[in-house]
């Protein structure tokens, strides 16, 4: 029995066409407009078919992978330092990257509420020092170093 509904507008030429736009860091807006379809077209194929999908997602990860190649090839000559500072910057932000003056570290928060904590347990009457510092308890809980900060007791 036949297949019913509409043919696969995409071809296997179009698919690697499509392939080799997206890896060299084109969108699908314009692998779309290349092989002369939407990239709506591109979505719904994707979504019939897994192993094109899987094809797309790994094309669309190509050209980071050159660029960082490419950074890391730099950062390896010290006349290209600043490659291998870029790089740190990006992949370490807590560690490397420049704060503007008006923004405060995960670090200097924590011990801004130890202190706020000793503040109120020193001052505050102890009828209502219990609820405050429990307040402060949960407040802090809430405190999360980013995932990339790798000693929070520093910055």
């Amino acid at each position: 029995m036949a297949k019913r509904g509409r043919p696969n507008w995409l071809d296997a030429t179009k698919k690697g066409q499509i392939l080799t736009i997206v890896s060299l860091g084109g969108t699908r807006a314009m692998a779309a407009r290349f092989v002369g379809c939407t990239p709506r077209t591109i979505r719904n194929e994707a979504q019939r078919d897994p192993e094109f999908a899987a094809a797309l997602a790994k094309a669309a990860d190509a050209p980071e992978l050159t660029y960082l190649q490419s950074i890391r090839k730099a950062a390896l000559e010290s006349r290209y330092w600043r490659a291998a500072a870029w790089a740190l910057e990006r992949t370490r932000p807590q560690r490397y990257a420049p704060r503007r003056p008006d923004t405060i570290t995960f670090a200097q928060m924590r011990r801004f509420i130890n202190e706020l904590v000793a503040i109120v347990t020193e001052e505050v009457p102890a009828r209502y020092r219990k609820r405050i510092l429990q307040r402060l308890t949960t407040a802090t809980g809430v405190l999360q170093p980013p995932a990339d900060c790798e000693n929070p007791s520093t910055g």
